[in-house]
């Protein structure tokens, strides 16, 4: 008896000697409980070890190996190969990121992003170690907490139709993490961020598509977290308006 198969048609792409991404079709083992990572993994080992991909954790938690899989940007960890059945699967980069090979993106442009709204508690003024820690409450907690899961897979961003138009957008991680680190009690920071992510490139660039909420993982949703920001920042410059001596 023939071992049962399914067929992954994979993007390859090699600079320095491919002039565009093509195809190309690989017959894999199908298991119950196998993902499209076990399947790109058993290419890689068996059939050919030239395919190139980012994995390191297999449980959903580092985000490394985000791609396209059959057009919807997925973690491949966790993508299993029945729910793709009894079709073929396609598997390509993850969407509006430059390729360097393969199935591999150029992620520098987001780290830029993710650096420039400097996503760690700031402090004006740090107290000395033995006054003791920066407690918190549990209300003070749930506050943030949410959006404290992004794990950074760009998932958001290959689904979000302004970053496809528009690259120099922020973008939703980068703003859910700035929101949640404005919103953590033992921060002093947010006024620097805020003149980030309410810039020309901010959260004014988000027309509330969402699904950079739906395609999360971790279930964070950045889309609130972007209309929070604008709702916070009309309220702002509407007190500062009517009531100016608060600026100061």
């Amino acid at each position: 008896m023939s071992e049962e198969t399914i067929t992954l048609n994979v993007t390859r792409y090699r600079h320095e000697k491919d002039r565009a991404p093509f195809i190309q079709s690989y017959q894999v083992p199908y298991r119950e409980d196998w993902v499209v990572l076990d399947a790109l993994n058993h290419i890689k080992d068996e059939l050919d070890g030239t395919l190139s991909y980012r994995w390191s954790c297999r449980m959903g938690v580092c985000g490394s190996c985000g791609m396209m899989v059959n057009g919807e940007p997925k973690l491949t960890c966790s993508a299993f190969l029945r729910d793709y059945r009894p079709g073929e699967i396609r598997v390509e980069p993850l969407e509006n990121f430059p390729v360097i090979r393969d199935l591999v993106i150029d992620m520098s442009g987001f780290m830029d992003k993710l650096t420039s709204v400097q996503p760690w508690i700031i402090r004006e003024k740090e107290k000395p170690v033995s006054e003791g820690e920066y407690l918190q409450t549990p209300d003070q907690l749930d506050a943030y907490q949410q959006y404290s899961q992004c794990i950074n897979c760009l998932l958001c961003y290959s689904a979000c139709p302004i970053f496809g138009l528009e690259t120099d957008f922020i973008g939703p991680a980068a703003i859910a993490l700035a929101y949640r680190y404005n919103l953590d009690s033992r921060d002093e920071g947010s006024h620097r961020r805020n003149d980030v992510i309410t810039d020309v490139n901010g959260v004014w660039e988000c027309t509330f598509v969402g699904e950079c909420s739906v395609v999360c993982p971790k279930h964070v949703d950045p889309a609130a977290a972007i209309q929070k920001l604008k709702v916070e920042t009309v309220s702002g410059m509407v007190r500062g308006f009517l009531m100016p001596w608060s600026r100061k």
